[in-house]
């Protein structure tokens, strides 16, 4: 009998070494990194919001929505494990469990979770606004209640780095594995130091993010590997080359270049990050509803910037 693919996934986990999972948003992607080796991959939420929908990464994609395209990829990518970001879990609690029975459905290996406050927004974006641990602790609980499939791999993600700094980041992750979630991801450490500090000082498997062009250095592999990290996502993979390439060609058929700021937050401009987040604080002025728009580069970045974006 062949092994599902969270089973694939778990004995990845209890093997040594790193395990490199590039970003895929689509049966093309995902088809090509299963045909050049990889062992994992991982379906990017700000991929598929960019390239399935021409959306920024703020939260507007729906669980149906993911839980689609989980199942083409999960098609395309045949034996290879796709860990897939579900976001907050889309609602409360029972949403979640019905996001975890869905997603086990497509057929991933992997459900990555996090802290933010719905709507959340990329990781490596400013002003990210998060929800009590407490209450986290229930919707982690309820996904974990919620697996049909025990070698469903929970990934709990705080992006707690942001608002709070590293230690209440540290501090956050270890109550989620002692929670009893299978994977830990500390999103958006910023600096060597930090990755250091995370990797000794939560005992659990650990994933990192390496978005080009966003807070976290680049790092490599084996450095990974040594401190102890078993999983290390790369999002933009495809999808930064995608884009850049995109531009290049239609500026060759006579288009000119948008003027957006550098990083992740310059991919979302493309996508108008810019008028959603005017148009949402039109709406919170209106409705008096709390969260600020982030700060928005209003100028634009020369070619070396723009090669920087995941």
């Amino acid at each position: 009998m062949s092994l599902t693919p969270a089973a694939r996934l778990r004995g990845l986990l209890a093997a040594d070494g790193l395990i490199t999972a590039p970003g895929v948003y689509d049966g093309l992607g995902a088809a090509l990194v299963a045909r050049t080796g990889f062992t994992a991959a991982y379906l990017t939420g700000a991929g598929v919001a960019v390239a399935g929908f021409g959306l920024p990464d703020i939260g507007l994609l729906t669980q149906t929505e993911m839980t689609d395209r989980a199942r083409t990829i999960v098609t395309a990518l045949g034996d290879v494990p796709l860990i897939a970001d579900a976001d907050t879990g889309y609602g409360a609690p029972l949403n979640v469990v019905r996001t975890v029975r869905e997603y086990e459905k497509a057929g991933v290996a992997a459900i990555q979770l996090e802290d933010q406050k719905f709507p959340k927004r990329c990781g490596h974006l400013p002003d990210k606004e998060l929800v009590d641990a407490d209450d986290f602790l229930v919707v982690l609980r309820a996904a974990l209640e919620a697996r049909t499939d025990t070698d469903t791999v929970i990934v709990a993600r705080t992006d707690a780095r942001g608002p709070l700094g590293v230690e209440a980041a540290v501090d956050r992750a270890s109550r989620y594995a002692e929670a009893g979630a299978d994977v830990l991801f500390v999103e958006a450490p910023q600096s060597m130091d930090e990755i250091e500090r995370i990797a000794a000082s939560v005992d659990a498997p650990l994933l990192i993010n390496m978005v080009q062009g966003g807070l976290t250095p680049d790092t490599a592999p084996e450095r990974l590997a040594a401190l102890g990290y078993r999983i290390a996502i790369h999002p933009g993979a495809l999808l930064g080359p995608y884009v850049l390439h995109g531009l290049e060609a239609l500026t060759r058929l006579g288009g000119t270049l948008p003027e957006v700021a550098a990083g992740p937050q310059g991919l979302f401009e493309l996508v108008g990050l810019r008028e959603w987040f005017a148009l949402g604080e039109r709406h919170r002025h209106a409705g008096g509803a709390r969260r600020a728009a982030p700060r928005t580069s209003s100028t634009g970045t020369n070619d070396e910037e723009r090669t920087r974006w995941a």
